[in-house]
């Protein structure tokens, strides 16, 4: 047998049995040959590189993978959990997660801000308690159909011994800037607010903005998703929003707020920002580029989806 002839054979029988499945008897009786003799073609393939084999675990049992992700973004930490089978699964998966990153990096005497998500509220649950620390509210109440909201999670940790909180007694989005102004000077609330320009960790949660990716999308007016759209917004975090590279984006929403601005998050020394699903790998590589975010806890779908971002950047 020619080279040539040696070489168009390992071609024929490693893609009979790599990528058309068959087994090495029926490759054997197709070219009239061994199934020893194919085993050890198949053996040649790959030592000569004609077939070679890459192993890509899923980022999520990865921890190399998120350790690169976290250094092509600039995180100090990214941590990965399996998507499972649906949004749901995912979330839960998420918050399990960030309850053991937050119950890690909570220390006594310091001063921790709590945003609120679906999220992070089914994170406090698995959390247990914290060490004596202050806890603020970062974020006034937003009520959805099945869940709590920030004002019943702060009382969580008011319960909790040793740990003093800081609450925001109003919602987070009220009607009018002038209205949101006035709940801002409250005492008990610009108390909290003022608190958060002096948290040493933070935890939020970032959302894409769409319908189905942010809580407060629903809550906006027409003109203020069109200002939103204008200036390029992707992502929302404690109903800020922000382009895809971390920009903050002002649109008329930001006056009608009552919560921490992106400002007091960027001087927090520790954010960690949770978000799940493909659409929110957006809004978290722009959480840690525009400098909100400096730990990541996700899911496979976001992580992939950042890698696929980074690589964008990357060729493009």
């Amino acid at each position: 047998m020619t080279d040539a002839a040696h070489a168009r054979l390992l071609v024929e029988v490693s893609r009979d049995y790599y990528l058309d499945g068959r087994s090495k008897v029926e490759i054997a009786q197709q070219h009239a040959i061994s199934r020893f003799q194919v085993a050890r073609l198949l053996a040649e393939a790959r030592e000569s590189g004609v077939v070679r084999i890459e192993i890509a675990p899923p980022a999520h049992l990865d921890d190399d993978r998120a350790a690169r992700l976290a250094e092509r973004l600039g995180a100090e930490q990214v941590v990965v959990v399996p998507s499972g089978s649906g949004l749901e699964t995912a979330r839960a998966a998420v918050a399990q997660e960030l309850a053991t990153v937050l119950g890690e990096r909570a220390r006594a005497g310091t001063t921790i801000g709590i945003s609120w998500s679906r999220t992070i509220e089914a994170a406090v649950h698995h959390l247990g308690t914290l060490p004596p620390c202050d806890v603020v509210q970062l974020v006034g109440a937003l009520p959805v159909s099945g869940s709590g909201d920030s004002l019943s999670l702060i009382q969580t940790f008011r319960a909790m011994a040793g740990v003093r909180t800081w609450p925001v007694w109003s919602p987070l989005l009220v009607g009018d800037p002038a209205t949101a102004a006035g709940m801002r000077r409250q005492p008990e609330i610009a108390a909290a607010l003022d608190r958060a320009d002096a948290l040493d960790l933070a935890v939020v949660a970032v959302g894409a903005w769409t319908d189905t990716g942010s809580t407060v999308y629903p809550q906006v007016t027409g003109d203020e998703r069109r200002a939103a759209a204008a200036g390029g917004a992707v992502a929302e975090c404690s109903g800020r929003l922000f382009d895809a590279e971390g920009t903050r984006v002002v649109t008329p929403l930001d006056a009608r707020v009552v919560g921490v601005s992106l400002d007091q998050l960027v001087r927090t020394p520790e954010v960690v920002a949770v978000g799940y699903g493909a659409q929110a790998g957006a809004g978290l590589r722009g959480a840690v580029l525009g400098g909100v975010a400096t730990v990541l806890v996700c899911d496979e779908a976001a992580a992939v989806e950042m890698e696929r971002l980074l690589e964008t950047d990357a060729t493009g």
